[in-house]
């Protein structure tokens, strides 16, 4: 069990975590989540000892470790499968004493201590965990110099998962994934055997890793059972009854003033209305309900949109170096109405082929048509780089617009989804989201028939991302997007291309069928590169399989129901006595029954406890049986 109690925290003297308590079962999978900048790093920071909290404490069970991503990637001439395999402190101590240790019994200990925590199976683990973060066994044998800051992350994460700590805490992981590798590690946190706290603004990680949700907002900590979207459910309830209470509280005191106001100069009525003004002292006040404004973002419209196809391409090669194609053999059509994701390991070629749609490359051989004036809106991460650090908005969109005026400028700027008090703000203080949300607007400036997006939510929001997506589907032009969140490419998409084998074809499955090849062929390492992808599976075979399984595990899934149902029925009832006891006039109309519903509420709330644990340790048996 890990207990934060009456945690309050402070960055730069702004309030982030205000007397906030919470409590985590061992072997949660818990989403930690709120608005960018509520504190969630803080929170972790606290958790490991980096930063002190003003008040209250953190229990956590003694010995216990604690893990979490290094901030700098490993950059030194040390092979990949070394560096992951020392991050396991203890084996490493252990086999460094073997070498030297010459009395007996010690040299028995050391044995049995490595044959206990698996000491001589650690190369393959290692490897297996590279294996599903997109390293090779050739590139496992590489020095970490020689790859990029982004592939160095991922090996650092590899380290902190090799290690297996007790308390896994990981902070955006996905930012420095594809999509791959965002599948892989939702099917690793899922099976893992101990508590795991993430903070993620992927919606399908949420979903399907976690049975939990810590919410961070208003400076408080408030724990839900389930994944992201049984969360946003229940959030959804307990404000519908929060504002409920609010006006039912509200009423009340108005009507205890109103009596006030009338009667406390009259003699005859003093004391009572003394009495009300005592009741309305004791009488809390029920908060209410803030909602965040999440600004919309808008794709302008192409006037006129070009017969298909709009892209046709035979027989193409394209590469970076003549005479070295990274991708050959391309036999594709792109239509007006297209909405493409490609699919694919990062290195594979997929922004490749993004840049020669839109025009960054040209084929090496074979032949591409376009359409009579395609006009192709291309977004990538590294063009973030290219904002001009000490300009704002304003003056990126008045470049593009140098005979508007101001306030046709700052409309396009808010149709990028920047709020006004950011529109003057120059662009190296904007949050990455925000700096996202106007190099989008920027690339898509004029309108674009074709729009090509590589990786454009790293830096958003759920809420963010939630804007985007309704904003591709709004938008009436034609799609390719790259990106490692499932959920936006399920919601957005409907052709997948897999960029694979030096080449890019159409995938014939939905996201599902990828993940489950991602997630076996990442399993078994060694067989991965030995057929292409998209032949690897007989979906009739692993659909009957599937069924086979949740039939089996049928009376387990009944008892998980009956327990939600149950805890369902529980928080309805701790609601309902909550809103009754907040009526003062309860107290000192019949106190009796007043302590009658305080016990009512103490015992519901500890069968509500009771539950909850129950379904946890059933829950992690069912996904463990579903993951074997």
């Amino acid at each position: 069990m890990i207990t934060i109690n009456d945690i309050s925290a402070r960055i730069a003297g702004r309030l982030l975590i205000d007397h906030a308590t919470v409590s985590l079962p061992e072997g949660t999978k818990a989403g930690l989540v709120g608005r960018n900048g509520a504190g969630k790093s803080t929170l972790f920071k606290i958790i490991t000892g980096e930063l002190s909290a003003e008040t209250g404490s953190i229990t956590i069970p003694k010995n216990a470790r604690i893990g979490q991503v290094a901030q700098e990637a490993p950059g030194t001439e040390d092979a990949l499968i070394e560096i992951v395999m020392a991050a396991d402190k203890e084996r490493a101590a252990l086999l460094k004493e073997a070498e030297t240790a010459s009395d007996p019994h010690r040299i028995a200990e050391i044995q049995t201590r490595l044959a206990d925590i698996g000491a001589h199976s650690a190369e393959a683990r290692a490897a297996t965990i590279l294996a599903g973060l997109g390293f090779d066994h050739e590139a496992q044998l590489r020095p970490a110099s020689s790859f990029s800051g982004g592939w160095r992350m991922r090996v650092a994460l590899a380290a902190v998962l090799f290690s297996e700590p007790d308390l896994l805490l990981l902070d955006e992981p996905t930012n420095y994934l594809d999509l791959e590798g965002t599948l892989w590690l939702e099917d690793y946190v899922r099976r893992y055997p101990h508590t795991v706290i993430i903070i993620s603004h992927d919606r399908d990680l949420l979903n399907t890793a976690v049975n939990a949700i810590v919410h961070l907002d208003q400076k408080k900590l408030t724990f839900y059972r389930g994944g992201y979207d049984q969360f946003e459910r229940q959030k959804a309830e307990a404000n519908e009854l929060q504002m409920k209470a609010k006006a039912k509280s509200d009423a009340a005191r108005k009507h205890l003033q109103s009596y006030i106001d009338r009667f406390r100069y009259k003699a005859s009525k003093a004391r009572q209305a003394q009495s009300r003004i005592k009741a309305l002292e004791r009488m809390g006040t029920v908060a209410a309900v803030i909602e965040d404004h999440v600004q919309p973002i808008t794709f302008p419209e192409p006037e006129k949109q070009p017969a298909s196809p709009i892209v046709a391409i035979s027989g193409g090669a394209v590469g970076y170096e003549l005479g070295k194609p990274i991708l050959k053999n391309i036999n594709l059509r792109i239509d007006n109405d297209d909405r493409i994701a490609l699919l694919g390991s990062n290195g594979n070629g997929k922004s490749t082929f993004a840049k020669l749609i839109a025009g960054r490359l040209n084929l090496q051989a074979g032949e591409m048509k376009l359409a009579p004036n395609l006009s192709v809106g291309f977004f990538a991460q590294h063009q973030l780089d290219d904002l001009v650090p000490n300009e704002t908005p304003v003056d990126h969109v008045r470049r593009l617009m140098p005979q508007a005026g101001e306030a046709q400028v700052r409309a396009r700027v808010a149709q990028m989804g920047l709020a006004t008090e950011k529109m003057a703000t120059a662009a190296k203080d904007l949050s990455g989201g925000e700096k996202a949300r106007l190099l989008m607007g920027l690339s898509a400036f004029h309108a674009p028939n074709l729009l090509i997006l590589d990786e454009p939510t790293n830096h958003l929001d759920i809420d963010s991302r939630r804007a985007l997506i309704e904003a591709l589907n709004d938008y009436n032009g034609a799609v390719i997007l790259i990106a490692h969140d499932r959920h936006l490419i399920e919601a957005t998409v409907d052709r997948l291309w897999l960029v694979n084998n030096g080449t890019v074809s159409v995938f014939d499955g939905d996201m599902e069928d990828y993940r489950s090849l991602v997630v076996a062929a990442a399993r078994k390492p060694d067989e991965k590169d030995k057929a292409d992808t998209g032949a690897q599976v007989n979906k009739a075979d692993q659909r009957k399989a599937a069924a086979d399984k949740r039939a089996s595990l049928a009376p387990l899934r009944k008892k998980i129901n009956e327990i939600e149902s149950l805890t369902k029925k529980l928080e309805t009832l701790i609601q309902a006595l909550d809103a009754e006891l907040a009526d003062p006039t309860l107290y000192e109309k019949n106190p009796a029954k007043a302590a009658e519903k305080a016990k009512q509420r103490g015992e519901a709330a500890a069968k509500l406890s009771a539950a909850e644990e129950q379904w946890l340790e059933l829950s992690t048996e069912y996904e463990e049986a579903m993951a074997g």
